[in-house]
């Protein structure tokens, strides 16, 4: 039998490796429960955030698409002016001594207020308000402007009109003519410059969703 040769002294074991033990499993960890309160706040702060962005991407497609002034070689049957701001008047008498329109239609004259005073208060001939104007009384905002200008386009049978407002005021005011004039009559839009600035177009922009959303719901 061979033995094996006699270890020399120095020589080193090598030590065996000591086997691992396997850590014991660590509880899950338990989950943070929620209250519905605090499930309700975060909705509602996404949902906020949500329709901020778009009233955002709404009020820059408003900004952005203001409508201009026509040029006064476009022609139609009649202008309409709506009351509440400066150059309004001024540019339907314009499109009158232009020829760009037979008849003018002036919707929320205020109460006493007569054609004398609205030529005076722009430097307007009165013989051409006496012969080609007509002023409305009846309307108090954009939708009786709407209602009254629909009355006075049937009772003349005009087939297209040139609506004159202010830029940031336009689409609200076509919005109302929409809900009330047939769909026969042909609007222009003929802006004056917007008479305010972001704040004030940013209103005009609310006012305008609402009105929107309200028709949309079936008001009138």
């Amino acid at each position: 039998m061979v033995h094996p040769p006699p270890r020399a002294r120095g020589d080193v074991v090598a030590a065996r490796p000591t086997p691992r033990r396997l850590a014991a499993p660590r509880p899950a960890a338990r989950r943070r429960q929620r209250s519905p309160l605090a499930f309700v706040a975060g909705v509602a702060v996404r949902l906020g955030a949500v329709v901020v962005l778009i009233w955002l991407a709404g009020f820059a497609w408003f900004a952005l698409t203001l409508p201009v002034a026509v040029p006064l070689a476009v022609t139609t049957d009649a202008v309409v002016v709506l009351t509440g701001g400066a150059g309004r008047l001024a540019r339907g008498v314009a499109t009158l001594e232009a020829g760009a329109a037979q008849r003018m239609f002036v919707s929320g004259v205020g109460e006493n207020i007569g054609k004398a005073a609205l030529a005076a208060s722009i430097g307007a001939q009165l013989k051409l308000l006496n012969a080609r104007a007509d002023l409305g009384y009846a309307a108090v905002d954009t939708r009786s402007n709407a209602v009254e200008t629909t009355a006075w386009t049937m009772r003349h049978g005009y087939k297209s009109l040139r609506l004159v407002t202010s830029a940031q005021h336009m689409k609200r005011a076509r919005l109302e003519l929409a809900a009330q004039m047939p769909p026969t009559v042909t609007i222009v839009e003929d802006a004056v410059p917007a008479e305010t600035g972001a704040d004030g177009i940013a209103r005009e922009y609310s006012k305008y969703l609402l009105r929107l959303a309200a028709l949309s719901a079936g008001a009138t």
